[in-house]
């Protein structure tokens, strides 16, 4: 079966030129150049998945992600993302912490859980705990804070636009997940919840903690309401809990990942923006929806 490999430049470092794409191709044996967007997305045939590091070495361009992917079934009908530091810039329970001034302590905490080295619902429990008595307005001024990471906008709104189920499944919480997918139209949200006294938070959250196996079950279980198969599904996210559902995917993308999941996720967004997400399914930008995000 044949592949696509699909060239992606972030434009603010240097545009993608036609030179960078005949030396991809030249290097890949590849055929059939499509241009996705001008200077910046170029897709090509190959008929054998080229080595990725030796690809982007032979390229002297130092700021293009290199996606391959099956020539079939590249358009996806589900997709599943995460969003501290996928749909958002931040992860937001540091943010929360700040208030209580402790966002260093709790920070790294998160750290060493995104890379797998703590248990994540344990460590989600001790971050929370640390934040009893924290006044809810806190929430509230975070929220405030929150911004999207450039493209979350216009790859919800493209896959929407033709007939994508998308979906944020996050091991945050449903305060922030729930205002996100009322901004950006996720069709649902997913999250774990912050327990309160109606006026502080009791530094407790719900069970059971959506953690790594409750993100890879809400993949399948999208999958199967809509009737696809796992093939037909597209993950993206940066931490551990990401991983077994980035790895069942048709196309599981590694977002500025931690350490861990960078090296087993091989598609990985280290220069560019979530945009990258379309061009690997194809899309050019003359389709995309949803405008600046």
């Amino acid at each position: 079966m044949s592949h696509i490999v699909i060239l992606s430049a972030n434009r603010q470092a240097g545009l993608l030129t036609q030179a960078d794409a005949a030396r991809a191709l030249d290097f890949c044996a590849g055929r059939n150049p499509n241009w996705l967007a001008a200077a910046q997305a170029v897709e090509f045939t190959v008929q054998a998945a080229p080595d990725r590091a030796a690809l982007q070495a032979a390229l002297a361009h130092k700021s293009v992600d290199v996606f391959i992917t099956k020539a079939r079934g590249r358009r996806k009908a589900v997709l599943v993302a995460d969003m501290d530091s996928t749909i958002v810039t931040t992860e937001t329970l540091d943010e929360i912490a700040a208030f209580a001034g402790i966002k260093d302590q709790i920070a790294e905490i998160t750290r060493r859980s995104m890379n797998g080295e703590l248990d994540f619902p344990t460590a989600l429990r001790e971050r929370v705990s640390m934040l009893k008595g924290l006044d809810l307005s806190a929430l509230e001024k975070t929220w405030k804070e929150t911004q999207f990471c450039p493209g979350a906008r216009e790859l919800v709104a493209t896959m929407k636009s033709f007939g994508a189920t998308t979906a944020l499944v996050s091991g945050g919480f449903t305060y922030f997940t729930s205002r996100v997918a009322a901004e950006l139209g996720f069709d649902e949200q997913r999250a774990n919840t912050l327990l309160d006294d109606g006026t502080s938070l009791t530094g407790e959250v719900g069970e059971p903690i959506l953690d790594k196996d409750a993100k890879l079950n809400a993949l399948t279980e999208l999958a199967a309401r809509r009737g696809v198969k796992l093939t037909a599904t597209m993950a993206v996210g940066d931490g551990a809990n990401d991983l077994p559902m980035l790895q069942a995917a048709g196309l599981g993308m590694a977002y500025y990942a931690k350490p861990v999941v960078a090296a087993q996720v091989a598609n990985r967004i280290e220069h560019t923006d979530l945009t990258s997400l379309l061009f690997a399914q194809g899309y050019p930008s003359s389709s995309f929806k949803g405008g600046a995000s």
